[in-house]
């Protein structure tokens, strides 16, 4: 028996999880029913309540914390208490990150019902994006180094088939290969990384790591360790220069999935190494190297992506430029930094998926991804361009966006962080990189070079998605302090919270 006021709870098992993982499970279950049936819709019917449940579990998972301020949730596996046994701590970070992945992939699975309904094997694909949810999940309530690799794998083993799903094409499967040699490559260093770990504290748990490590004395194997840790990350979370798969991967993928590739899995790797940093080492320690990716990564990727002409291939140098913005929070060492770090997850979620589904929905219906022929576009799908114009603005940073308010607090706390000199570089970046943002909008409202251009509004369900989200994008915009409420308990669990996050396991 668990002593109800102790700062830990033991549950059977995170719900959100179980059930994205059980409706992965069974989905090739229902996928074969419904072929024998010849009931048609019986997958996506299944889809729908499962990403449903999964966002509604999250949300009955907050409640529970939020009845208990101050509480980790400790979910211990196969009986074995930690910090030896495998377990989940499930703080106000990680429902967080959880309900982030839950509500962009409940968007994209509505959206991916039309979008994919040409393809065939239909029912792989929805398992492998139950299974790449499952995975993000997994990893974002994991207590331990080992359970988080676990499903670290599930994620990255579902997100290269996705990548190379289209396989009639030679594009998907190189970039799928690509792919999965660097997140390969990536996972043996977050393996050495684990090994260093092990060997320095002898145990993988979270909260015994930051018991152990936090502010110890730097030696040089702190620096191996740190090292492999941002390797191991970086490539999942494509800092430059671990970057050079996503451009490839993520136009090559279905848009739905470019969508949660771009929206939430490069943000999860950032997650894992925000984590990471923060319970094992000191703020000083990493504070002006991963400044200095942060200005590399979005000066490279901003500049790279004004000569792109692919729109989907702008795109993916935008999220890697992103990802640099948020860099800048994680390197400041302060709960503001990091609440604005986490804020700019979820308003990046919206953005940038909304941004690949609108221009999924316009390479759907013209078939061709290249600005030139896509000029004048705009004028025959006037929804779905104006939901990718709403997308454009809040990635550059507009106010009157939810973009514009994350960007605002992560600039605003480098300088309070005494590093005026990163926010400079942030607010240039971001200035710059409206130019290939407008080139893209002008692009899709000139004149059409081919006079007999003839296009066709995207299908109504994949139009009211975007158009949801580029609601919510200007709703978070003009009225955020929701969304900041939830990313300061988030923030302060990780930064200010590490005492309570360590009795709570160690008491």
């Amino acid at each position: 028996m668990v002593d109800p006021g102790s700062l830990s709870q033991i549950i059977q098992f995170p719900l959100p999880l179980a059930v994205l993982l059980c409706g992965g499970l069974a989905l090739p279950i229902i996928g074969l029913l419904a072929e024998r049936a010849g009931v048609g819709r019986l997958r996506e019917a299944w889809m729908f309540i499962v990403t449903a449940a999964a966002l509604g579990s999250v949300y009955l998972l907050y409640q529970q914390l939020k009845a208990a301020p101050g509480r980790v949730l400790v979910v211990t596996l196969w009986g074995q208490r930690p910090p030896l046994g495998g377990c989940f701590e499930i703080d106000a970070l990680g429902i967080y990150m959880g309900g982030s992945i839950a509500f962009l992939g409940f968007l994209v699975a509505l959206y991916s019902f039309k979008y994919m309904e040409r393809e065939s094997r239909l029912t792989e694909f929805y398992t492998l994006v139950l299974l790449m949810m499952a995975g993000m999940t997994g990893i974002a309530l994991a207590g331990d180094f080992f359970t988080l690799f676990i499903f670290w794998e599930l994620m990255g083993l579902s997100s290269y088939v996705l990548v190379a799903f289209l396989k009639n094409r030679w594009g998907p499967v190189e970039a799928g290969f690509k792919y999965l040699v660097m997140s390969a490559t990536a996972g043996a260093f977050l393996l050495l990384s684990m090994s260093f770990l092990y060997g320095m504290t002898g145990t993988l748990n979270f909260a015994q790591l930051a018991a152990s490590l936090h502010g110890s004395v730097r030696t040089p194997w702190l620096f191996v360790l740190f090292s492999a840790l941002v390797v191991g990350f970086g490539v999942k979370s494509a800092i430059v220069p671990l970057h050079t798969w996503l451009p490839d991967a993520h136009p090559e993928a279905p848009s739905p999935i470019s969508a949660l590739l771009s929206g939430i899995v490069i943000e999860t790797g950032l997650y894992g190494l925000t984590r990471v940093l923060y319970l094992l080492f000191d703020p000083n320690f990493f504070q002006l190297s991963i400044a200095a990716l942060a200005v590399l990564t979005m000066t490279l990727a901003n500049i790279t992506a004004l000569l792109q002409q692919d729109i989907k291939r702008l795109l993916a140098y935008s999220s890697i430029a992103q990802i640099g913005y948020m860099l800048i929070g994680v390197s400041t060492g302060t709960a503001y930094g990091v609440m604005g770090v986490f804020l700019h997850v979820f308003n990046h979620s919206l953005m940038k998926g909304m941004a690949f589904l609108s221009a999924g929905s316009i390479v759907h219906e013209t078939g061709t991804r290249d600005l030139k022929r896509l000029r004048g576009v705009g004028r025959m799908m006037p929804y779905t361009t104006f939901t990718l114009f709403i997308a454009l603005l809040g990635l550059g940073g507009v106010p009157a966006t939810n973009g514009f308010i994350s960007k605002f607090i992560l600039f605003n706390s480098a300088i309070g962080a005494g590093m005026a000199w990163l926010a400079v570089a942030g607010v240039l970046n971001s200035a710059l990189s409206m130019a290939y943002y407008l080139r893209v909008m002008k692009a899709l409202i000139s004149t059409p070079e081919d006079e007999g251009l003839k296009v066709h509004e995207a299908p109504a369900l994949m139009v009211a998605v975007t158009v949801l989200m580029a609601a919510l994008v200007v709703v978070f915009g003009l009225y955020p302090a929701p969304v900041i409420s939830l990313a300061t308990r988030a923030s302060r669990a990780l930064v200010d919270g590490m005492s309570r996050y360590i009795g709570a396991v160690l008491p």
